[in-house]
C-alpha cells in the first residue's frame, strides 16, 4: 500500500494538548472488527465491554524523564532525547541541532547546583541520527530523574508541565526504560482496573519500552518497504503462561495498546505452535496489511496521526477501510486524536 492511503485530513485543533481530567472520563469509540458496526461509549464503559475469562494484557513500561537541555563549551544550545542506556553511563541518543554537535565535544547538562556532563563519543549514524553520550560521574539515573524533562511528542505543540509528570505515565507504570508512554493505558485508574477484576477478566502486564519507533516518520512512499526503530520488550514466565493458558482455553485476548501487540506478535513469531516465548529481546517488527495476527482477539488503542506505523498497524487489525470509517466518525463527533486523546475499543 501507498503512504498516501493512510493521509487523512486531521485539524489541529482536534489533537489533544492536555489529559482529561479524569482518565477514564475519555470517549471510546468501539468498532466492531467483523462489521464496521459503530457505537460510542465513555473509557470507563470497557468493564461493561470486557466479559467473565477474558484476558487483557498492558504494557508496564515506565517513562523515563529522558529529554535534557545542556550548552556546548562554545554556549550553543543542545537538546537530547535519551533513547536507552547501552552500557554503564553510556547512552544511545538523538541531539537537536545534531550536526553542529562534533564527536569528542562536551555537553553541560548542569542545572539547580547538580553537575551533570556528558562526552559525544560518534558521528551520526546514517539514515537515523542516532548519537552516542558517555555521562561523567556517578548517579547518571538519579540525576536524569531530577534534571530530565518529559519527552512528550512532537505533535503536542507545548513545553512540558507538572502535570505530565502524572498524567503521561499509567497507573500502572512499573519497569522504567521507556521515552514515550503506551498511551493507550492512560485512560486506566484504579477504580476501573478494580471493577475489571471484580468482573473476572485476568489482567496480565507485560513490557516494552517505547521509544523513537513510535515517533518515527514513515519516509517512503511504498508502506512495506519502512524499516522500524528496534525497541526492547520482556514477557516473563508467569505472563507467557496466563497469556498462551488463555489461548489454548480460546479465552478472549484483548490487548491493550499497539506497544503490546508488537510485544506479543514478535514473541509468537517463529512459534508454530499458538502461543508467545517467555524472555527478554529486542524486536523491529512493522505491521502492516495484510497480517494474520497470532495472539490478538480485541484491541484498545488511541486515534494516530495520519501516515503514521500506528494508524497502519490499526489498518492491518481493523481493516483499511472500517478503519477509515471509523476515523470519519471520530471526526465527526468530536473525538480527540493522538497521545492525550480519546480511545477506541476494535473486537
Amino acid at each position: 500500500m501507498k503512504l498516501s492511503d493512510f493521509d487523512y485530513s486531521l485539524p489541529k485543533e482536534k489533537i489533544a494538548l492536555f489529559p482529561v481530567n479524569e482518565r477514564s472520563d475519555a470517549k471510546l469509540l468501539c468498532v466492531d472488527r467483523r462489521t464496521g458496526a459503530i457505537s460510542h461509549r465513555v473509557f470507563r464503559d470497557l468493564s461493561e465491554l470486557l466479559g467473565h475469562g477474558d484476558l487483557l494484557v498492558l504494557n508496564n513500561t515506565k517513562v523515563l524523564p529522558a529529554r535534557l537541555f545542556g550548552k556546548r563549551a562554545t554556549g550553543g544550545k543542545v537538546e537530547a532525547l535519551l533513547l536507552r542506556e547501552v552500557d554503564e553511563n553510556v547512552w544511545e541518543c538523538l541531539l537537536k541541532p545534531g550536526g553542529r554537535v562534533k564527536e569528542g565535544q562536551t555537553i553541560d547538562f548542569s542545572s539547580g547546583g547538580i553537575v551533570f556532563l556528558a562526552e559525544v563519543i560518534n558521528k551520526p549514524v546514517p539514515d537515523s541520527g542516532q548519537r552516542f553520550i558517555r555521562f561523567s560521574g556517578s548517579g547518571v539515573k538519579e540525576k536524569i530523574r531530577r534534571l530530565g524533562r518529559i519527552p512528550l511528542p512532537p505533535y503536542i505543540d507545548r513545553p512540558d508541565q507538572a502535570v505530565d509528570r502524572s498524567m503521561y505515565q499509567t497507573v500502572f507504570a512499573e519497569n522504567e526504560g521507556a521515552v514515550a508512554s503506551p498511551t493507550a493505558g492512560l485512560h486506566f485508574d484504579e477504580t476501573l482496573l478494580d471493577t475489571i477484576r471484580v468482573k473476572g477478566v485476568e489482567i496480565v502486564p507485560i513490557t516494552l519500552h517505547v521509544s523513537y519507533g513510535t515517533f518515527q516518520p514513515i519516509a517512503v512512499e511504498s508502506v512495506e518497504d519502512h524499516k522500524m526503530f528496534e525497541e526492547e520488550y520482556e514477557i516473563t514466565e508467569d505472563a507467557a503462561r496466563k497469556i498462551n493458558q488463555a489461548k489454548q482455553q480460546d479465552r478472549r485476548i484483548v490487548v491493550c495498546g499497539t506497544t503490546c501487540v508488537r510485544a506479543l506478535e514478535s514473541a509468537a513469531s517463529d512459534l508454530t505452535t499458538h502461543g508467545v516465548v517467555p524472555g527478554k529481546a529486542r524486536t523491529s517488527i512493522f505491521i502492516h496489511p495484510p497480517y494474520a495476527f497470532r495472539m490478538v482477539d480485541a484491541l484498545i488503542t488511541n486515534f494516530h496521526m495520519p501516515r503514521s506505523t500506528l494508524l497502519v498497524m490499526t489498518a492491518a487489525f481493523l481493516g483499511y477501510d472500517k478503519m477509515m470509517a471509523a476515523y470519519k466518525e471520530a471526526l465527526r463527533a468530536e473525538y480527540r486524536f493522538a497521545s492525550y486523546g480519546d480511545a477506541m475499543f476494535i473486537s
